[in-house]
């Protein structure tokens, strides 16, 4: 009992701490500094939305950021597909300054959940590692820059949660991973392959129940947002845009017209995961195997942000238990880190090709971190 009110009078301290640096932040915001960060252009979808507009028309976007004080020359708009305009749809009916305190405080909080579901599924350890989450490198980039990468380490901690004892709620819990589906496609491929095996698809089904709501609700919104959405992908020309990842590197190396290259590495990613969850699939452990996964499925990714490495948080923390007493392995993480957060502090624009080795970084430290050891996963297995 005395562990518990230490716990929650801990907790409270901490939410009233972040609260007043929050309404202190909050007082000195003004709607420019709003459109300096990428928050900028979900909050203009909302707005345009809101009028009954397109959510994707680029000038008229433009000139509602403009309206608010941007100076770069180019416009934010995003590009994620319209499958959950409606859970933001408060943003539409805010000031810029205000719809930002709201989404850094939503961040703020969807961060700490994970940091609370990932020391559950570790069976509530003593050691306090899982609140390195704050200072996780990217997902300290993604609060700064107002970017989804939170969300998307909230659902897949959700996912790895539930996945045994609520398969229905797990599998809901990753639709908003549509946003960037090719983020999460290798690691699909294993859901559905495991399905399969186990002839069990509540996982399944409850991502696709979600993903059936959430679009109905955004059609609701606009009936014709999909083939707006269309529109501003052809006229965008993605492909043109250099991307810091391992899949338009390569391109750009080898021919910068041979589009396909692009998509190689993560259709590799595909087959692999496919022949390493077949290999294992009578052993196939999620906080094991599927965080190995998950991490190849960022790396290979054909368009991906540093702010997106959020979501290989649990696979670090579960390296970080594996090698906990390692000195050489906390210095390695330690100089991964430290070269990271050289970009975040100097606020490196994140299509820099500095950014180009973070990911795979993130990947060979956690392949290191976990060869030969089971203990990152002992205590999870059993939960």
């Amino acid at each position: 009992m005395k562990k518990q009110l230490r716990m929650l009078a801990a907790g409270g301290i901490i939410a009233a701490g972040a609260c007043l640096v929050t309404l202190i932040y909050a007082l000195s915001l003004t709607d420019q500094n709003a459109t300096e960060r990428d928050f900028i252009q979900y909050w203009a979808a909302e707005q345009q939305l809101a009028h009954g507009a397109n959510p994707y028309d680029v000038s008229a976007i433009y000139r509602l950021e403009r309206s608010r004080g941007m100076e770069e020359d180019f416009p934010k708009v995003t590009v994620s597909p319209p499958i959950a305009f409606f859970l933001a749809a408060p943003l539409g009916y805010v000031s810029a300054k205000t719809g930002l305190v709201l989404w850094l405080l939503l961040t703020l909080g969807c961060a700490a959940l994970a940091m609370l579901l990932l020391w559950l599924l570790h069976g509530r350890p003593e050691s306090r590692w899982h609140v390195l989450v704050f200072v996780f490198p990217p997902t300290l980039s993604c609060l700064m820059a107002g970017q989804l990468g939170v969300f998307f380490l909230l659902e897949v901690t959700a996912f790895l949660y539930w996945r045994r004892t609520r398969p229905w709620l797990a599998g809901a819990a990753l639709a908003l991973c549509a946003l960037k589906p090719h983020l999460f496609l290798p690691a699909l491929v294993v859901l559905v392959l495991e399905s399969a095996v186990r002839r069990s698809f509540r996982a399944l089904g409850g991502l696709v129940a979600a993903l059936a709501v959430c679009c109905g609700l955004t059609l609701a919104m606009d009936g014709q947002i999909w083939a707006q959405y269309g529109e501003m992908l052809h006229a965008a020309r993605l492909m043109d845009v250099f991307i810091p990842t391992l899949s338009v590197g390569l391109r750009f190396a080898l021919d910068h017209s041979a589009r396909w290259i692009e998509f190689a590495p993560e259709a590799c990613a595909c087959a692999w995961a496919a022949w390493f969850y077949w290999a294992r699939r009578a052993r196939w452990e999620w906080t094991r195997d599927g965080l190995l996964v998950l991490a190849v499925s960022v790396v290979c990714a054909p368009y991906a942000w540093f702010t997106d490495e959020a979501v290989m948080f649990p696979a670090i923390l579960a390296g970080i238990y594996a090698r906990e007493k390692s000195v050489r392995a906390w210095v390695l993480l330690g100089l991964i880190t430290a070269a990271c957060f050289v970009g975040v502090f100097r606020e490196m624009q994140l299509p820099s090709a500095f950014y180009l080795w973070t990911a795979p970084a993130w990947l060979g430290w956690y392949v290191y971190a976990s060869r030969g050891s089971q203990s990152a996963s002992a205590a999870i297995s059993a939960s």
